[in-house]
């Protein structure tokens, strides 16, 4: 089984990539979908965040009020540290299980670890390829703002609160520059896949 990191900031155009991907036949795995899945109620992981954060942070049924969370998150680094010192191990040993669970079931995949804060969680997988999906800073402010209906100081903050565009390219075997039309960036998807199956990458 080959493993492929694919990573990118907020509205970078990840998803699509990832769905692409998975549309060519890839197995994806997905971080965001763990991330979720490590804080469900009753877990170890949300008792952890009402602990660190209070009640304040919890629904009246007593699951994840993600925009009280994030509010405070966005806006305060250590509490974003102290989110991501609960959250991230949980994640990583979702991840693994599921990739060693495909492996299994499929020696010759190629499975997608879709991970979005690759960079700044410093995950410790040796990744047979790296793909960034690629957009500038301002292109995803514009896009959180126009299609996810984000204020714009919200957005500028979300973004600035990730990695860099650098500290992402430093890390890149591949760039798929989604700034153009969907078109454009499905067209270097499938040339990826095609490299990546005929072993050219």
């Amino acid at each position: 089984m080959r493993v492929i990191a694919l990573t990118g900031g907020i509205a970078s155009g990840k998803s699509t990539i990832s769905r692409r991907l998975a549309e060519l036949g890839a197995s994806v795995v997905d971080a965001d979908v763990l991330s979720r899945e490590a804080v469900e109620p009753g877990s170890p992981g949300l008792q952890a965040i009402a602990e660190r954060f209070g009640p304040s942070v919890l629904t009246a049924d007593g699951a994840l009020d993600r925009p009280a969370l994030g509010a405070i998150v966005f806006s305060d680094d250590a509490a974003r540290a102290a989110l991501n010192a609960i959250v991230h191990p949980e994640v990583r040993r979702l991840a693994a299980a599921r990739l060693a669970e495909i492996g299994r079931s499929e020696p010759d995949a190629i499975a997608i670890y879709d991970v979005p804060l690759l960079v700044e969680t410093g995950v410790d997988h040796s990744f047979d390829l790296v793909v960034v999906a690629d957009a500038d800073a301002a292109t995803r402010v514009e896009r959180l703002v126009t299609l996810r209906g984000l204020e714009r100081v919200e957005a500028e903050r979300r973004v600035a609160a990730q990695a860099s565009d650098e500290a992402r390219r430093a890390i890149a075997d591949v760039l798929i520059d989604t700034t153009g039309a969907m078109a454009e960036t499905i067209a270097q998807v499938d040339a990826l896949w095609d490299d990546v199956r005929s072993g050219r990458r």
